[in-house]
């Protein structure tokens, strides 16, 4: 009886054993697999990310911060005139400024009869030009505003993913570049899969995503200029 439940014991150890194995090697398969962008917008109320020479358009939604004086920091929205109005000072020009530039000049306004010195700050909340235009076999074709660094995986999930009828090997990106029209052809499986990096959007570029019952876009690649050395990843 002893030696029965000895060998018992033993193979329940090793049952155990094995088990633990295996929800550890699938627990390590999990964490190997690709990561899925689930959602890309920037979070409510903070500042995107432009480059320090972007000229603010009508449509652009501001941060106005003035240091120690809540009553004149606000945010604004530029109007069509390429205006915005504030407290104390009224209309000041705001369309082809950088975040910097309007920044002095609010200051300076301020500065007339209001504050001596004052500290203003001008981030940019929203823009109407950082934008990409996503189409093709997507749950929901657009165009889609983008903050900062977004890679061509988040750009599509903006779309809602690939549809079912998708050819996820055949994905496109268009650009212009001055005169110039290029494009780039990219595997979004292998990106998946880690074996590809995801490369980077660009504002005002186009993503087409082929359908796997034809080759409708990709007839149109032989006219336009492939530089792939464009399309770099972070």
């Amino acid at each position: 009886m002893k030696a029965c439940l000895a060998a018992l014991c033993a193979a329940v150890v090793i049952v155990s054993s094995l088990a633990a194995s295996s929800g550890f090697a699938a627990s390590a398969r999990t964490t190997q697999q690709p990561t899925r962008f689930n959602e890309v917008a920037s979070a409510s109320g903070q500042a995107i990310a432009v480059p320090d020479d972007y000229a603010i358009g009508p449509q652009d939604t501001l941060e106005v911060t003035v240091f120690q004086v809540a009553d004149l920091s606000k945010t604004v929205r530029v109007e069509s005139n390429g205006a915005i109005l504030l407290p104390l000072i009224g209309q000041v020009t705001a369309s082809g400024r950088n975040p910097k530039q309007l920044s002095d000049d609010i200051a300076l306004e301020l500065s007339k009869t209001y504050m001596k010195d004052p500290l203003v700050t001008v981030t940019v909340k929203e823009s109407a030009s950082l934008r990409v235009t996503v189409d093709g076999a997507v749950v929901q074709p657009g165009i889609y505003p983008i903050s900062g660094k977004t890679t061509l995986m988040q750009a599509i999930t903006l779309a809602r993913g690939p549809t079912e009828l998708a050819n996820l090997k055949e994905v496109a990106i268009f650009r212009n570049d001055g005169n110039q029209r290029m494009s780039a052809l990219f595997d979004l499986s292998s990106i998946r899969d880690g074996k590809m990096a995801d490369p980077a959007i660009m504002a005002n570029d186009v993503i087409v995503v082929e359908t796997s019952r034809g080759r409708t876009f990709l007839k149109n690649l032989s006219n336009v200029i492939p530089l792939l050395q464009l399309f770099r990843p972070y």
